[in-house]
């Protein structure tokens, strides 16, 4: 999509023919490169990237590269985690391993709405080596030993991310204790529903975690008894029931360490173990624990390291999204497997102008610099708006710069052709807000759209592999040649997985529609996981073939393209049947909304009984006081979200974005409700990626539904 700007015509002239010059004397030494034999990144991407194995349009489709057979192992002889950490410690034994920033200070600052915000000033990362990891990792499964976690016996770890859970899941890895992973955001019920069907008698968790959730549900946990806290300053409390112990990290280790301790052997894993069991974030109902064993974690990091060139120690990484979710776990064993540094942030330091941050200081991306970087559509959306929103801030000369830069670069990547003046000149301070050195961004988690993601490549001067993957098949699906720069698409298959197309009558998709084969996306291969821990569901959507190959129904709609990659199209689960027979996937309507300033959040919502879309809309707080002012309509954000008035006005500036992203007309919501409080995981009403479970709205928002739709 290219910026719509109104130029001067003297201005774009000269432009033109700077632009041209520049083009003429890059020219000579671009036919000289590909004479040598390169070639451009539009000849790549027009490569067949996967093949049918069976010649069937239905597939099973599989990399190039792997048409013969499937990779489940990053090198011959290496079949459990524990492995693969030790063969990077001998290798890179003193090269930086994990990194955390040193805490300066801490301080409260008021806010001018009378709101008390905790800001922080932090140093230089301060990083440990991959030998002084190691024997941390050995220390703490140890401890963890000596205070009875027995093998094969389930340990838990409510934690947020940073450089100890690493350290704690090592540990685990290597003595054999499979780990039950929680999101740090799930609410009392669902934590103790985890806890208490994994059978845990040891948790690791934060002082924070500890404090604010899982004190208020121990007496629900009838089984635990070890509670490890992984701060440095932790003062153990007597205010805990009777039979729970709790202990620091580094006490535990200290008990490791001990030559009594130290000495005892311990048993190894096999690679059908269980290394993980990994809760979902709830967002279909109560959390289901997913089974992954050490080779389905080994195939699907195999897979993903094959689409990352060059991944080295060279390589930093930086590591803020929830362990507890297979792309981020996936993405850091990744990083360890080939001996790459990991630096430590949160959503709330990552950027100097994040919100915890104090202003003036660095946040976690400026510091590090990192190279490489996983992110969510949600993050990448709201650097869009934010970025863009400067934009329209700036004097009028340098937006008209930024915005012919901008399309002038959109048509040069459009014909395969790379721009370092424009990148130098003109994008280098938006990537410095990444630290500038990014050279890889992975995307997951949910359908990224084509404008923040063409925005990501033009702005940040960085290929976007988009990814498609599920906690099922352990992150591995699809991810895209960081050489394809086309969107919308997620890629062709890892050469650790194969995918097939199952028709779907009722939505009718089928593997012999034109131009492209189409339907239920099923993902077979080493990567994916044992199924279900403790549930009925495991014959529902796990299946073996003939060949003893496992199979995932993913309830996602796909198609295949003449390259062998993949495109969502749909949901079966997202899809609804209106009352005059068109279906809306509704997770596509929210996906071209949020790319809105307006909006910071956004549920779509229908049924079968009406003819129309309804939506329920977190309004950007900067953009909804800009509009009410514009309207001249005065009060609070409370009272602007239940004024009519601008409720019409949000309507209107959803319908024009829906417009341009080519919504059909039955797919833009009619009717809206603004809500004046974000969403929270509290609340029993969002996922990880922040949407409302459409399941509990009829109880939830009921009223809001029959004014929407008119109570019948």
């Amino acid at each position: 999509m290219k910026f719509k700007h109104e130029v001067n015509p003297v201005v774009l002239l000269l432009f033109r023919v700077l632009v041209w010059l520049y083009s003429l004397v890059s020219y000579l030494p671009y036919l000289l490169l590909r004479s040598s034999g390169s070639e451009s990144l539009s000849q790549c991407s027009r490569r067949v990237k996967a093949r049918s194995a069976s010649g069937h349009a239905a597939g099973p489709y599989r990399d190039i590269n792997a048409l013969r057979e499937l990779t489940g192992s990053v090198q011959p002889g290496v079949n459990t985690l524990d492995q693969v950490f030790e063969a990077s410690v001998s290798r890179y034994p003193d090269h930086d391993c994990l990194g955390t920033r040193e805490l300066l200070s801490e301080e409260d600052e008021l806010q001018e709405d009378g709101r008390v915000f905790k800001k922080v000033i932090l140093g230089e990362y301060r990083w440990m080596s991959y030998d002084r990891v190691y024997k941390e990792v050995k220390a703490f499964g140890s401890g963890l030993a000596a205070l009875g976690q027995k093998p094969l016996t389930n340990i838990a770890i409510f934690c947020e991310t940073r450089a100890e859970w690493i350290i704690a899941a090592q540990a685990c890895f290597m003595h054999n204790f499979p780990l039950v992973t929680l999101y740090s955001t799930l609410g009392g019920p669902a934590i103790a529903h985890g806890l208490n069907e994994a059978e845990v008698s040891h948790i690791i968790t934060s002082k924070e975690l500890l404090k604010t959730k899982l004190k208020d549900i121990l007496l629900e946990v009838p089984r635990l008894r070890h509670i490890i806290v992984v701060d440095d300053k932790f003062s153990v409390g007597s205010d805990f029931p009777r039979g729970i112990t709790v202990h620091s990290m580094d006490a535990v280790q200290r008990l490791g360490a001990q030559p009594e301790n130290a000495s005892k052997q311990r048993r190894a894993p096999c690679a059908s173990d269980v290394a993980v069991i990994m809760y979902t974030s709830g967002s279909t109902g109560i959390p289901k624990g997913v089974m992954i064993s050490h080779s389905n974690i080994i195939a699907g990091i195999t897979g993903m390291s094959e689409r990352i060139p060059n991944l080295g120690k060279g390589d930093t990484y930086i590591g803020y999204l929830p362990l507890a979710h297979v792309l981020e776990l996936s993405a850091e064993l990744v990083c360890l497997a080939h001996g790459c540094r990991i630096g430590y942030s949160s959503p709330l330091t990552l950027a100097d102008q994040s919100t915890k941050i104090k202003k003036g200081s660095k946040g976690d991306c400026s510091v590090l610099q990192p190279s490489l970087m996983a992110a969510v559509p949600e993050i990448m959306d709201r650097i869009y708006k934010n970025v863009m929103l400067k934009v329209e801030q700036m004097s009028v000369f340098q937006r008209t710069l930024f915005l012919l830069a901008y399309n002038y670069k959109m048509e040069q990547l459009a014909m395969g052709y790379s721009t370092p003046l424009c990148d130098r000149l003109v994008f280098r301070k938006v990537r410095a807000l990444l630290g500038g050195r990014l050279r890889v961004l992975l995307s997951g988690g949910a359908p990224l759209s084509a404008v923040t993601q063409r925005f990501m490549n033009v702005c940040f001067c960085c290929p976007v592999g988009q990814g498609y993957g599920l906690t099922e098949t352990c992150g591995a699906g699809t991810i895209s040649q960081l050489w394809d720069y086309s969107t919308g698409r997620v890629g062709a298959p890892l050469v650790c997985c194969e995918l097939q197309l199952k028709d779907w009558a009722e939505g009718g998709y089928r593997s012999t529609d034109k131009p492209c084969p189409r339907g239920e996306i099923l993902i077979g291969g080493p990567s994916v996981t044992m199924g279900y821990y403790k549930n009925k569901k495991n014959s529902e959507d796990f299946f073996v073939d003939e060949n003893g190959q496992r199979w995932f129904c993913t309830g996602d709609i796909g198609e295949i393209h003449g390259d062998g990659c993949l495109k969502i199209i749909d949901r079966k689960k997202d899809l609804v049947k209106l009352q005059a027979g068109e279906y809306v996937s509704l997770g596509k309507v929210e996906a071209v909304l949020k790319n809105c300033p307006l909006i910071d959040n956004i549920c779509a919502y229908a049924n079968s009984d009406e003819s129309y879309v309804i939506g329920f809309v977190v309004p950007n707080e900067k953009q909804l006081l800009a509009l009410a002012e514009k309207r001249c309509v005065r009060g609070s954000r409370e009272e602007l979200c239940k004024n009519p008035v601008i409720e019409e006005e949000v309507l209107k500036v959803i319908k024009d974005t829906a417009l341009a992203g080519q919504l059909e007309r039955f797919e833009i919501p009619r009717k809206i409700s603004l809500s004046s409080d974000p969403w929270t995981p509290e609340t029993g009403l969002v996922t990880d990626a922040f949407k409302l479970k459409r399941k509990e709205l009829k109880t939830h928002y009921q009223h809001a539904i029959e004014r929407m739709y008119g109570a019948k």
